[in-house]
This record gives C-alpha cells, sequence and structure tokens, in this order.
C-alpha cells in the first residue's frame, strides 16, 4: 500500500506499478486539494496519480494530459472569469464525468476506480481515504485559503501559518481502504508534502489509527533533499507547525506511525536526529528525474524491506 500525494508521489507509485515483482498494489491518494471549480469537483492530486499510470500525465508539467489544449479556459477568461486553475480540455472532460457521477450518488471510490478503469489502469487501484468531503485549508498572514488557492492563485507567496482539515471530524475511512490496510504487509509514505499531501489522508482519524496499530512494515520517504523541498512548500509548512525543514523534521512529523524513513544521501547527518524519534533512517538516492529513477528507487526500497 502506498499513501500518495501528486507529483512526487505520483513518481514512487510509477516506479512500484513498473516493477515486475506480482505486488498487489493499492495507493491510497489525496482528496484534501479537491475542490469545486468551474461546477466541476476536481481532484487535482487522485488525477495526477491516474493520469500517471495511465500514461498520459503531462510529463514536464507534472499533472494534467500531454498534448492538452486550453481553449475552454481561455473561452472563459474572454469572458470575464478568473480561470486561476488552468484546466485542459481533456482534463476537464475527467472533471464533468466525475461531477455527474457525484450528482447522481454515486461514492467517489466507485467514480475513481471507474475513471482509473476507463483510462487503462489496471494493475493499480487507486483509491480516496473518505467518501466524505474533507480539504485542506492554509491560514495564512492574507487569510484563509484551500491549499489550491494557496498554491495556484497565490502561488505559495503568503507564509503559512496553520494548515488544517475541514471536514476531518466526520470523515469515515472507506471499507475498502481499510480492508486493505489491515491486509498490507508493506505501507509505504510516498515523497509528499508531509502536511499538505498525507496530512489529510492521516486526518481521517479511523485511518491513522488503523495504520497506527499496523503489523505491517511501514516506510515513509522523504519530500526533502539537502534541507529543501524539491516541489512545493514542504519545508515552509513543516516549519510553520514546529518541525524542522529537514529529514529529522519529517521522522518528528510522523513519529509513532512510521518504522522507517528513507533519506536522500545528501541527508545522511540527519539519521542520528531520525533514530531519536523512534524511526531507522534508510538511505538511498531518492531523486527521481527519470523512469528508470522511479523503478530504482522503488525497487531499492523493496528490497531493503524484504
Amino acid at each position: 500500500m502506498i499513501l500518495s500525494g501528486g507529483v512526487g508521489g505520483a513518481k514512487l507509485v510509477d516506479g512500484f506499478a513498473r516493477l515486475d515483482a506480482g505486488l498487489d498494489v493499492v495507493v491510497i491518494g489525496n482528496v484534501g486539494d479537491d475542490i469545486e471549480q468551474h461546477g466541476c469537483w476536481v481532484s487535482p492530486d487522485m488525477d495526477i496519480v491516474t493520469y500517471t499510470l495511465a500514461g498520459i500525465v503531462d510529463a514536464e508539467k507534472g499533472w494534467g494530459i500531454r498534448g492538452d489544449t486550453f481553449q475552454a479556459m481561455d473561452a472563459l477568461r474572454q469572458l470575464g472569469e478568473d480561470a486561476w486553475m488552468n484546466l485542459g480540455d481533456r482534463d476537464l472532460a475527467t472533471h464533468l464525468y466525475r461531477t455527474e457521477r457525484r450528482r447522481a450518488g454515486d461514492r467517489p471510490t466507485e467514480i475513481a476506480q471507474a475513471l482509473a478503469r476507463r483510462l487503462g489502469v489496471t494493475r493499480v487501484r487507486v483509491l480516496p481515504p473518505t467518501d466524505d468531503d474533507l480539504q485542506t485549508m492554509v491560514e495564512t498572514d492574507d487569510g484563509t485559503m484551500s491549499f489550491q488557492s494557496y498554491y495556484l492563485r497565490a502561488r505559495c507567496g503568503p507564509e503559512p501559518r496553520r494548515i488544517w482539515y475541514a471536514g476531518a471530524e466526520q470523515a469515515r475511512v472507506t471499507p475498502e481502504v481499510q480492508a486493505a490496510l489491515k491486509a498490507a504487509d508493506l505501507i509505504v509514505v510516498a515523497p509528499s508534502n508531509p502536511l499538505a499531501s498525507i496530512g489529510p489522508i492521516l486526518a481521517v482519524a479511523s485511518l491513522r489509527a488503523t495504520l497506527q496499530d499496523s503489523d505491517a512494515l511501514r516506510v515513509a520517504v522523504s519530500p526533502l533533499v539537502g534541507g529543501r523541498s524539491l516541489k512545493g512548500p514542504s519545508d515552509r509548512m513543516l516549519r510553520a507547525h514546529g518541525f524542522a525543514a529537514d529529514a529529522g523534521g519529517v521522522a518528528h512529523y510522523y513519529q509513532g506511525l512510521m518504522d522507517a524513513l528513507m533519506i536522500d544521501t545528501q541527508d545522511r547527518s540527519c539519521a542520528d536526529t531520525i533514530r531519536a524519534h523512534g524511526i531507522e533512517p534508510w538511505v538511498a538516492e531518492t531523486v527521481m528525474q527519470t523512469p528508470a529513477d522511479r523503478v530504482s528507487l522503488a525497487n531499492t526500497l523493496l528490497e531493503r524491506a524484504r
């Protein structure tokens, strides 16, 4: 099982999917980024994972569909709409499909599985952690906003002060995810933003409790390399919550939930700090620039786990 956010997480998920190891891979995706935009329900991180597995993601951007056009957004702007979330035309079809099925009363879990099947994703199951609404909120000096508004509209400009999860108290883990968690013998947390991408998943109390009590080997991959985020505001968000912006801070955040933390070779100096948080440091080359890097990291993690 893999808990994953968007771009970085999707790369590791893809690495595991490419391994010819007879693995039963289940991905629990981040729905904290979900947002209603232009009348559509958009699920950015879930779609990035699904598009990556389907082989259609725009690799240069890390999101959206390769070769997509943006005529609908251009037309909306001509009409005076604030189209700050740049949804491609083919990508928009995904959101329209999701929205129609939600309005018909279908569960988000069913919709996510149907989307994956229709895009040819069969070897990996991609599931939301909950069928209830859950949204990551970022408090800043400029006010409180959804993570997507903070990331895309505000371009991560305002300093984050606190991250919280609207709907977390009511969110219940799905039966599919609960069963997968209990059946897993290896649980991997992908190199995704701990607070913005993995945090919403862990905010589902019943899911967190099952993870905490699991007999599976639990391994996280640090999204920070050399004390900085490869993408996004992971370092700034960790600091906002009192954690160090390095691999040691990531271990602190996952204390009590993870058995091991895979860190990059650049972060060997954090090993003692990681152990002080009750987590074993594993060292490897964690930067995934090519598909071969993805497979290499997934294989290294799997062999170490074995």
